[in-house]
């Protein structure tokens, strides 16, 4: 099993007021994708992350693919293969710009 880690040089932050806006949004049935609710920093580039992927981002603590979309598929009402796909997109954007690392 891939396990997926953080880098540990990004900083990151989540944005509170944005946190708020998404979770309500999502209350009510809003799409929420292009609303940034975290920022990664690493080696001067900055990277402003939505809703989801901050919950991805958040669970690249050694972890694998597997373990992180069934905790997603608790959190979002959403197909499992849909939701694996994105997971995976989004990490190997995570992973192609360096914020996170795989490892056996």
């Amino acid at each position: 099993m891939q396990r997926i880690q953080r880098n540990p040089n990004v900083m990151w932050r989540e944005e509170s007021d944005a946190l708020a806006e998404a979770q309500s949004g999502l209350e009510r049935g809003d799409d929420v994708g292009d609303l940034g609710t975290a920022v990664l920093f690493s080696g001067g580039a900055m990277l402003s992350i939505n809703f989801l992927g901050t919950e991805i981002w958040k669970l690249c603590d050694g972890r694998g693919i597997d373990s992180i979309v069934a905790e997603l598929l608790e959190q979002f009402d959403v197909e499992e293969d849909l939701l694996r796909d994105d997971v995976q997109a989004f990490l190997d954007e995570l992973s192609k710009k360096g914020f996170i690392t795989y490892a056996e």
